[in-house]
């Protein structure tokens, strides 16, 4: 009878732990999902080749860095001829759980975006053209396509599908705050239970909420006071030309936040205390005092989860044929 009553116990006190989470705004994630493990496999190299871009030094990996929470750790990323972009390169962990890619929303999902950099003057400076010849002219790569799409001619459609297809398994679940969420009280201590409750008194959840706490809305970047940006970037008005959109951005995701500094499409915030500090102030009018923000601080560091882990590939080798890259000019 004491067996089945516990048995009893323990299944009521989960069912109430899943309700519990069920309530809440943040949403746990949920491990990768490999469809097709040839093509993420392809997606992995194309990520880490510097070969797709002019300079041949250049790769995906380049801004968006695995072992630095998927970006780069610069307010603005450096691109071709040492160019600087204008605007912070967002983390590319859990980008699959976004409305839309990139800052302004303008590609519609991953396989839109990969193609995007590529092209770009100022970041990999190469073409779409340029970039398929040079993938064609590599025996190994040719393999690799003809194994993920029973073709060996190489596209720049299939290129763009197997990054995506790698980048769909970048997701970072069992942070200290899912397992929070997934019944396990003792996961955080009372200083990040109270800056998650100040985090959601204060209506940060009104924008960063579901499983990328964020990622999911487009907001205006300074409600109740203007946000001074040092970026020309002016958001969503780039894509839909209306003028109620300027300064309205993609909300970022807040997973692993302590690893994406600096913050802001600007990359203006250096620490997650000076963005707590301006998020609040710009957004909710929410002044929190120094005991506040550090707790607040102490939430979001709980929800960095299991980065990716893998071998890194090795890359086909270049045939006598393959184009030769440009070299970066000295400035």
């Amino acid at each position: 009878m004491k067996i089945r009553i516990l048995v009893a116990s323990l299944a009521l006190a989960g069912t109430a732990a899943a309700w519990a989470a069920a309530d809440e705004p943040i949403k746990p994630i949920a491990a990768a999902k490999v469809a097709n493990p040839a093509l993420a496999e392809l997606g992995k190299k194309l990520y880490f080749d510097p070969r797709l871009s002019k300079s041949g030094f250049i790769s995906c990996n380049s801004c968006h860095n695995l072992s630095m929470g998927g970006t780069d750790n610069i307010k603005t990323s450096i691109g071709h001829n040492w160019n600087e972009g204008p605007i912070n390169a967002p983390t590319v962990l859990n980008s699959s759980l976004n409305l839309a890619q990139f800052w302004d929303g303008r590609a519609a999902d991953l396989k839109a975006q990969a193609g995007g950099p590529i092209a770009n003057p100022g970041e990999m400076a190469s073409n779409h053209a340029l970039a398929v010849e040079v993938l064609q002219s590599i025996p190994g790569y040719v393999a690799d396509f003809k194994k993920a799409f029973g073709s060996d001619k190489v596209t720049i459609d299939e290129v763009t599908r197997a990054i995506a297809a790698f980048e769909e398994t970048l997701v970072t679940p069992n942070s200290r705050f899912d397992k929070w969420l997934q019944g396990d009280k003792k996961a955080l201590s009372v200083d990040e239970l109270a800056g998650y409750q100040l985090f959601k008194d204060s209506g940060c959840t009104g924008c960063h909420n579901g499983p990328a706490v964020g990622g999911n809305s487009y907001q205006k970047m300074g409600v109740v006071e203007a946000y001074k940006a040092s970026s020309p970037a002016e958001g969503r008005v780039a894509v839909t030309g209306k003028d109620a959109d300027r300064f309205n951005f993609k909300v970022p995701t807040l997973r692993n936040v302590e690893m994406t500094y600096p913050y802001f499409h600007d990359g203006a915030a250096n620490t997650l205390k000076e963005a707590v500090d301006i998020m609040g102030r710009i957004q909710p009018g929410k002044k929190f005092s120094a005991d506040e923000n550090a707790k607040v601080v102490a939430f979001l560091k709980t929800l960095t989860g299991d980065q990716p882990n893998f071998k890194l590939p090795i890359l086909p080798p270049s045939s006598d044929s393959t184009p030769r890259p440009t070299p970066f000019a000295k400035k």
